[in-house]
């Protein structure tokens, strides 16, 4: 049997609303229970953002306080990751959470095109925000928008930079970033094993390509995230109903390729996390 394959649920993200799909989990009560219903089909991490209540992005460290409790009260051993990302706020704003010690947290290590905008990520930001994870204990995932994020990880891991087990997440299909490319993932993995062999690692697609590079991940004996934050749509004609059924449809990968979706005590354990509370 091969190794156990984490998956990550992206329950809400800064961008989808409900207008696009009503299953986008908005307020703290609703993303619990989506995010408990994504846990139940297998999601061993709740990566997590928060919004207001007209659906705009958020940093409110008391909003992630709710969900944090929420998440551990319902889903319990579940590891919680708090997003850092800069469509939540500008500067050291993205970060005021951390003070609440999730298990992890995302890192974004470099600047890149978004969309309509620069995905601005300044070195003295990344500096102060890797310095407040290993103040309190936080392990990063590192969100790797192109291959110079991947090779700046491993240089500022090496450097004793960032808190725990190295674990960076290949993010594909994000529009003027890196595309969903099979030759390029490929690369990623290799570059991961000849330069960081004792690190983790995990990937996403955005919008139709989550489903390939789901598969490209776990094919491949990586981890991998789903869920409406990047993805809401089960295929062209279909709205994806919940989160749940984002990570169902992953873990029935898992299954093809004989990988068994990992608890949440496994998951805690393949990236050295502390023991659930």
């Amino acid at each position: 049997m091969s190794d156990p394959c984490i998956l990550c649920v992206a329950i809400t993200g800064s961008v989808p609303t409900k207008s696009a799909n009503p299953a986008v989990p908005i307020s703290v009560s609703e993303q619990i229970e989506s995010t408990h219903e994504a846990f139940e089909a297998g999601a061993a991490i709740c990566h997590a953002h928060v919004r207001n209540v007209d659906e705009t992005p958020s940093s409110d460290p008391e909003k992630f306080a709710a969900l944090k409790e929420g998440v551990e009260k319902h889903c319990p051993g579940m590891i919680i990751q708090f997003s850092t990302g800069g469509r939540s706020g500008a500067g050291q704003e993205r970060g005021g959470m951390l003070p609440l010690r999730p298990d992890m947290a995302s890192l974004s290590v470099g600047s890149n095109n978004f969309p309509t905008r620069v995905y601005e990520n300044p070195p003295d930001l990344v500096a102060w925000l890797s310095g407040e994870m290993r103040t309190y204990e936080v392990t990063p995932e590192i969100e790797a928008f192109d291959l110079s994020h991947i090779l700046h990880a491993i240089r500022l891991h090496d450097a004793g930079k960032l808190y725990g087990r190295l674990y960076v997440q290949f993010v594909m299909g994000v529009k003027n970033a890196m595309p969903a490319d099979k030759t390029v993932f490929d690369f990623y993995v290799e570059t991961m094993k000849a330069r960081a062999p004792d690190a983790a690692w995990c990937a996403a697609g955005i919008g139709p390509a989550q489903i390939e590079v789901n598969e490209w991940a776990i094919a491949a004996g990586g981890h991998t995230r789903a869920g409406l934050e990047d993805n809401v749509r089960l295929d062209r004609d279909r709205l994806a109903p919940s989160n749940a059924a984002l990570i169902r449809r992953a873990a029935e990968l898992c299954e093809k390729y004989e990988r068994p979706v990992a608890t949440s005590a496994q998951a805690r354990e393949i990236l050295h996390l502390r023991p659930a509370a």
